[in-house]
């Protein structure tokens, strides 16, 4: 995990390719099957260019959307393992219904039965990461399907972005942060970017985290944390990481300020992150995520825990498969 942290950049040196790519049907429309990290690339390009269609499902089956809008839509069927048996399920489904489709993986089924059915497919480098960490493969893989425009892009972060100029300050804040969980706030525009990390730390730190938006937030959430006696011992075991984004609608920053000066009045503990970049979008989103990987990897340490395996996800996946 450390190495795959370390050298994130390198990712963005892989040029991928397109096999079947003359069944490939271009389309402005896109719907995006994929669960976990395998979803984390479209959910990023979203953030970044919020004018893309891209309908991204985390289910079985197919969404409940017309049938003429689901046949003018490319269907991307996205699961790193290839083993993910929610992608299966949709890639089975829209094959009967002769939708378009593509297909990313690195092997397992879901390769295996894009190259028996003539699919166009992209397959991702086997480097043995976890899904998660693979988002470099993953991001370039969406781009060459979806806008190769943004591909070009990307492709600058192999410089531009070192890793390692973030790893004290993750390290930092996972002291800060042990013993509380975290919550991640940011603004509705960079939901992606807090999911994200919130992931992170579940997966990698091993513990219980959670991420929510603002102005919604406001509405609601934050009047759980007006602390009184009675539930200090509750609002005391949290520790809220506040990512806050330049371009972000002014009355956004505000009320990040406000809810800051709001809580640490109620004895809660508050951290505001810059996302800065003056090296273009894609510097600050993944710059952003590569700190979030550095604090998860840190609080993992931290509790003696393993950052790089998800033993409780292929338990439950052994147990649904009874």
């Amino acid at each position: 995990m450390y190495e795959s942290i370390k050298n994130f950049n390198k990712q963005f040196l892989y040029e991928p390719e397109i096999k079947n790519q003359e069944k490939l049907a271009k389309k402005s429309s896109f719907l995006v099957v994929g669960m976990g990290g395998s979803a984390h690339a479209p959910k990023l390009l979203k953030n970044c260019k919020p004018i893309l269609d891209i309908l991204i499902h985390q289910d079985y089956g197919m969404p409940k959307i017309p049938e003429e809008k689901l046949k003018n839509m490319l269907v991307i069927l996205s699961s790193y393992s290839g083993n993910t048996e929610e992608v299966i399920d949709a890639f089975d489904i829209a094959l009967k219904k002769g939708l378009n489709m593509a297909v990313i993986s690195v092997g397992g089924k879901l390769l295996k039965l894009a190259k028996d059915n003539n699919v166009p497919y992209i397959e991702l480098p086997n480097t043995g990461i976890q899904p998660r960490s693979a988002l470099g493969f993953s991001i370039k893989a969406f781009l060459k399907l979806i806008d190769e425009e943004e591909l070009k892009k990307v492709n600058s972060l192999v410089e531009d972005l070192d890793p390692t100029l973030y790893e004290e300050e993750g390290k930092k804040i996972a002291e800060e942060i042990k013993y509380r969980v975290p919550i991640i706030y940011t603004s509705n525009h960079n939901s992606a970017i807090a999911e994200i990390w919130k992931i992170k730390l579940n997966e990698s730190g091993k513990i219980p985290a959670f991420y929510n938006v603002l102005p919604e937030l406001n509405h609601n959430e934050m009047t759980g944390f007006d602390v009184k006696d009675s539930t200090r011992n509750l609002s005391e075991k949290f520790y809220f990481l506040i990512l806050r984004d330049k371009v972000d609608y002014p009355k956004i920053q505000k009320r990040m300020d406000v809810l800051e000066e709001l809580y640490k009045k109620r004895g809660l503990k508050v951290k505001i992150l810059d996302m800065e970049s003056d090296k273009g979008i894609w510097h600050k989103l993944f710059s952003s995520l590569v700190l979030g990987d550095w604090i998860a990897y840190y609080v993992a340490e931290g509790y003696e825990l393993d950052p790089e395996h998800i033993p409780m996800v292929e338990e439950f996946k052994k147990l649904i498969a009874e």
